[in-house]
């Protein structure tokens, strides 16, 4: 017993040393500390530490404790907040809902279904782009991406009041990828990012395989806690705020006027910048506030891509960003990546300038809405809480009925053909563990339920 609690603390000191929560040179909790957390006795920490420097890992200072040594270790990006959750995490969510089962249902997705997507739209622009020939079928895209697209984005931006030229948007292989390179051109490993909590999943496997430091804000109806953020902000000094525009993943709230002013001030007094992830824009019936609109993007960058509406086999997003940071933008985007996908920016233009399109995402909207109705009245006779109501968009934040577990709950899901997304993998905090996210468009089928009704009851027996 004891050497499994030695190998408990071992694992958990090398997880969070490789996941780079603890640096090189950094000092280890104390022996009594960590004792008081893990629940495991004083003696065995001792131990597992005396093993661990004994390996090089780490190293005994006399009367100052352990360190990390300066060896370097490959780098892992498993959680180290919840290591008993280790296999329900957001790289876990990831892989759940992308690896292909043949009728596995799931309602924790993040995407719309095949058959909402608008299929002859696309096999039109298709037609029309390999008619055309020439460079869209066969060259990189120029710097900055196919321009005719971003003209385009740059209108649609200006009707969320975000007044940006064509110059200043840069094409990305998706939203993920424009993130990803944001990160890489602002961020050195080590720096503090601050986030809402709960947030898309994605963003915190991102900021970990960016070596950055995860901190947390509480995100309610009409965004984050402000308090919270002015505290965090004064005391973190973190170098980026992340978040969502528009529909709010998971919880499907909407930023508030007041609040959005309240944190650019903040924004501007403690020198942050903000990244606006605006992928769920075009869902809203009633547009949200913007920072970037707010803001004028001196200090916010917009990212967002096609993926939710349109197709996410075509990998194209954009940044948007202000001006004097272009240039070096655009020449790290080259360093990084030489040159874009022409055809699939061409594809997403043809697309966007198709005029079916728009009537595609007026009937998007209207459906969505349709399903989130059906859906909720589904949830709640199953007794969950709805904590937000069916606004539009893809989500439903829930709570789960008789404070049931969400991750184990998942678990038994997967063998009954359900991939569910738990409230955790949304909570850098681990504050969400009785709640979880459902896609309204993934679960407008009465089977997902009748599984659903499985899952909870024999969930309720183990």
């Amino acid at each position: 017993m004891a050497s499994g609690q030695c190998e408990k603390v071992m694992t958990l000191i090398r997880e969070r040393i490789s996941a780079r929560a603890l640096l090189p040179g950094e000092k280890l909790p104390s022996v009594r500390s960590l004792a008081a957390t893990t629940g495991i006795s004083k003696s065995t920490v001792v131990e597992a530490y005396d093993r661990l420097a004994a390996s090089g890992l780490i190293e005994p200072r006399r009367g100052a404790g352990f360190y990390v040594g300066s060896q370097p270790v490959p780098h892992s990006l498993k959680t180290t907040a919840r290591p008993v959750e280790r296999a329900v995490d957001p790289l876990w969510m990831s892989r759940q809902a992308l690896e292909p089962r043949p009728g596995m249902l799931s309602p924790g997705c993040g995407w719309l279904p095949e058959s909402w997507m608008p299929q002859e739209i696309i096999a039109r622009a298709l037609r029309n782009v390999a008619r055309s020939g020439g460079a869209q079928l066969t060259d990189y895209s120029e710097p900055k991406g196919f321009a005719p697209l971003r003209q385009l984005i740059a209108r649609r931006l200006a009707t969320r009041e975000i007044n940006v030229g064509a110059e200043e948007i840069m094409l990305a292989d998706s939203a993920s990828a424009a993130l990803d390179l944001v990160l890489r051109f602002l961020t050195e490993p080590g720096d503090t990012i601050l986030v809402d909590d709960p947030c898309y999943f994605n963003f915190l496997a991102g900021l970990r395989a960016n070596r950055l430091r995860v901190i947390a804000v509480p995100f309610g109806p009409g965004g984050p806690d402000v308090e919270a953020f002015a505290h965090l902000a004064e005391t973190e000094r973190p170098r980026l705020y992340l978040t969502n525009a528009g529909l709010h993943n998971p919880t499907g709230w909407k930023l508030s006027p007041v609040t959005a002013h309240k944190v650019l001030k903040l924004a501007e007094r403690h020198d942050l910048l903000i990244i606006e992830d605006d992928i769920f824009g075009d869902l809203e019936g009633e547009p949200a506030p913007r920072y970037a609109a707010m803001d004028g993007l001196e200090r916010v960058i917009v990212i967002g891509s096609f993926s939710k509406t349109l197709s996410a086999a075509f990998r194209t997003g954009y940044v948007a960003m202000r001006p004097d940071w272009v240039e070096d933008f655009t020449d790290f985007r080259i360093a990084s990546r030489f040159g874009g996908n022409q055809m699939a920016e061409a594809l997403v233009h043809a697309v966007l300038s198709d005029s079916a399109y728009r009537r595609h995402l007026d009937g998007l909207r209207n459906r969505l809405m349709a399903s989130g109705d059906a859906v909720a009245r589904e949830l709640e006779g199953l007794g969950f809480e709805l904590l937000n109501p069916a606004l539009g968009g893809f989500f439903l934040w829930c709570r789960l009925p008789g404070g049931q577990d969400a991750a184990a709950l998942s678990k038994v899901a997967l063998d009954n053909g359900l991939v569910l997304a738990p409230g955790n993998v949304f909570s850098h905090s681990g504050n969400a563990a009785g709640l979880m996210r459902f896609n309204v468009a993934q679960s407008d089928n009465g089977q997902v339920f009748r599984l659903l009704r499985q899952t909870l009851s024999e969930a309720r027996e183990m």
